[in-house]
């Protein structure tokens, strides 16, 4: 069993490429969540420091067009093998039937999320015993904060069982992503060319204007401290919201 809280203090200021490559040598089963930018840096780095990258992705079924044709270039790009997750049709059918395809107007996204986007990645983390996000710290004031570089994934683990979540990019700006990006030549979504920063689903994601935070951009008719899916939902209960 790996100590956490010493992992935690060896890979503290290190860089990204250095927290991935403690990250695949301690688990052999691990696996990168994709779905943005930050997540393709981290293919890009990853990718070369093993022949086993494991990458996989959610398709509520109601992201961009764009975002679609972004997973299919970085499946080419680096000749990998996606796996892509799916929501349960019978639950995305029962709130359909219900409440309609645009609930989360009126009673929040929690739901819809939890149905398209929290049980698909309760499956697939079911079967791993660590995963990599792309969580930086500047990405949410109100709910990211304070992540850390390594963590035991509260959320997700579950009895007698626990699941560790690596955060390489914490400490990073979204100024050093681009920049790494750019520098690589990494595939990327090209609804970023429209003023998009934070793309999440369709109905839920809009462009913000020069000097908006990104998050504003996702479900902006909530409140801002409320800005998560609860894909990270540990990040809210540290802080300590509701």
């Amino acid at each position: 069993m790996t100590d956490i809280d010493t992992l935690r203090q060896e890979l503290e200021g290190k860089s990204p490429r250095a927290i991935l490559k403690a990250a695949l040598s301690h688990y052999d089963n691990i696996a990168i969540s994709f779905s943005g930018a930050e997540d393709v840096a981290l293919i890009e780095m990853a990718h070369k420091l093993t022949d086993n990258l494991q990458v996989f992705t959610l398709d509520t079924g109601r992201l961009h067009p764009e975002t679609y044709e972004f997973v299919d270039r970085v499946r080419e790009h680096y000749n990998l093998d996606i796996e892509v997750m799916f929501p349960d049709s019978a639950e995305v059918e029962d709130l359909v039937r219900r409440k309609g395809l645009f609930s989360f107007y009126q009673d929040g996204h929690k739901e819809c999320c939890g149905i398209r986007k929290i049980n698909p990645m309760r499956r697939k983390l079911a079967t791993l015993d660590a995963w990599v996000t792309g969580q930086r710290k500047d990405q949410s004031p109100d709910t990211r904060n304070d992540v850390p570089v390594v963590q035991l994934d509260t959320t997700f683990s579950g009895e007698g069982r626990t699941l560790v979540k690596f955060n390489p990019l914490a400490n990073w700006s979204s100024k050093e992503v681009w920049d790494y990006i750019r520098m690589s030549e990494a595939p990327y979504n090209k609804l970023h060319e429209q003023g998009y920063i934070s793309i999440g689903c369709q109905p839920c994601t809009r462009p913000v204007l020069p000097g908006q935070h990104e998050r504003e951009g996702r479900w902006w008719w909530e409140e801002a401290t409320k800005k998560e899916c609860g894909l990270h939902a540990g990040n809210i209960i540290a802080t300590g919201q509701e």
